[in-house]
């Protein structure tokens, strides 16, 4: 079984795979090669160098678009709030309207949460859990009462019969 084998140049192949592997993209030429893991002026992480690893590079774009989309979510929150929405939504397209609202909160927090976390803005982070939690709440205060044995309010709005004269 030995002599079937053939004799391979190891160095040969390494050197091949090292030819392949300096054609891809970001490669690290020091790879495998008992060289330091830490970050180095020619070096840097490759969190900062690839955007693929999950990490936002760092960059003030990308923090002023996190702060718009909470702000947006912000606005959007409060302009559904309860004592601030303009329109009644008991039931019918009104209420319709109005969970597509509340969605748009939950949505708006859901967006700017995982933005906030990719860029490590914790204060945006908070915000985004809140406008989270507050669209549940909005959702639950509406939905609660529709559902059960017990509901005592209705999603679609009762035809309203005229009475005769």
């Amino acid at each position: 079984m030995a002599g079937s084998d053939k004799e391979r140049d190891w160095d040969k192949e390494m050197a091949e795979v090292d030819r392949l592997l300096k054609k891809l993209p970001n490669a690290d030429p020091t790879l495998g090669r008992g060289a330091s893991d830490e970050p180095t002026a020619k070096r840097p992480s490759l969190s900062t160098v690839t955007p693929r690893s999950g990490v936002a590079p760092l960059g003030g774009g990308g923090r002023v678009g996190t702060w718009a989309k909470v702000v947006l979510g912000v606005l959007v929150a409060v302009g559904v709030a309860p004592g601030i929405w303009p329109y009644t939504h008991g039931c019918g397209l009104h209420l319709i309207f109005y969970l597509a609202g509340v969605t748009t909160v939950i949505a708006a927090g859901l967006w700017s949460s995982i933005s906030s976390w990719k860029r490590r803005l914790g204060a945006a982070h908070v915000i985004s859990q809140l406008l989270i939690i507050w669209g549940i709440l909005l959702l639950t205060r509406e939905v609660l009462p529709r559902v059960g044995a017990r509901a005592t309010a209705v999603w679609i709005c009762p035809d309203v019969t005229p009475t005769p004269r």
